[in-house]
């Protein structure tokens, strides 16, 4: 019978030393120690300790004047470390292999990236490549086809503000939107139906069908399924729910794992 960690309950100081790293995000950047206590329910030395001993090991950093808690170098060299191997793009490839197979089109899936969004893995599908050169890389602009719309339209309309038009919109072609009264009314319409479709308004020659991905409430960017305008595959929105669920699959991919419940785990042993 195979008794692997799936069937015993986590070390609970590891799993609350990661909950706490996990508890760190872009809403909340920083902790104080009773903060924290508050938060885990723990007592105010019981934090001061687990605080001080990642601090101590570079996973958090401490302000000497405001002696609150940050991010520390030791993720961004673990975070190296996986982006070596392969990282993101590696993580969501086999996802993304198989909506491209489904579908018969291109799989993408891309992150924000200030005002566009951008490729991290790209999986070819059908019998036309969707471009000329490689995806991955690419920058989508936010005003402009289905990819970069399935993030922004889940965005408020203060941060499409911030974002998007401080800039003149470029126009890629006769099918660019660059008003921003019309660029909102499209952004509304992708944030009701939940996804988003483009036709040849970045790149007039390919059309495209797309998702945002959540993590932890958030949008974070998009899957999307694209195609080249000389394949007669059928209409490509056949294919949204595929691109739906495939966004969700990578958003639990990406999302923290809460611990598995148990019963009554076992007491630590101290020394």
């Amino acid at each position: 019978m195979d008794k692997g960690s799936g069937s015993r309950p986590p070390l609970q100081t590891v799993d609350r030393a990661l909950s706490v790293l996990l508890s760190f995000t872009g809403r909340r950047a920083e902790w104080g120690v009773m903060e924290l206590a508050e938060e885990f329910d723990l007592d105010k030395s019981t934090a001061q300790r687990l605080l001080a001993t990642l601090a101590a090991r570079g996973f958090l950093s401490t302000d000497a004047y405001t002696r609150r808690y940050r991010l520390g170098p030791a993720l961004w060299r673990i975070a190296s470390a996986w982006e070596r191997q392969g990282g993101m793009a590696a993580l969501v490839e086999p996802v993304l292999a198989e909506l491209a197979e489904e579908a018969s089109r291109t799989a993408v899936f891309a992150i924000a990236d200030g005002a566009h969004v951008r490729a991290v893995a790209a999986v070819e599908g059908g019998g036309v490549p969707m471009r000329n050169h490689p995806l991955v890389g690419e920058l989508y602009p936010a005003h402009a086809g289905a990819t970069s719309r399935a993030y922004f339209a889940f965005l408020s309309a203060g941060q499409r503000q911030a974002l998007m038009y401080s800039l003149p919109l470029a126009r890629f072609n006769d099918l660019t939107i660059h008003d921003a009264t019309l660029i909102e009314q499209a952004m509304s319409e992708a944030a009701t139906a939940g996804w988003a479709y483009s036709d040849g308004e970045y790149d007039f020659d390919t059309r495209a069908v797309a998702a945002p991905v959540f993590v932890a409430g958030r949008p974070i960017g998009s899957v999307s399924i694209g195609e080249h305008k000389s394949e007669r595959l059928g209409d490509i929105r056949a294919h949204k729910d595929a691109v739906l669920r495939t966004a969700n699959a990578i958003a639990q991919l990406l999302s923290p794992r809460a611990p598995a419940a148990v019963a009554s785990p076992a007491p630590e042993r101290t020394r």
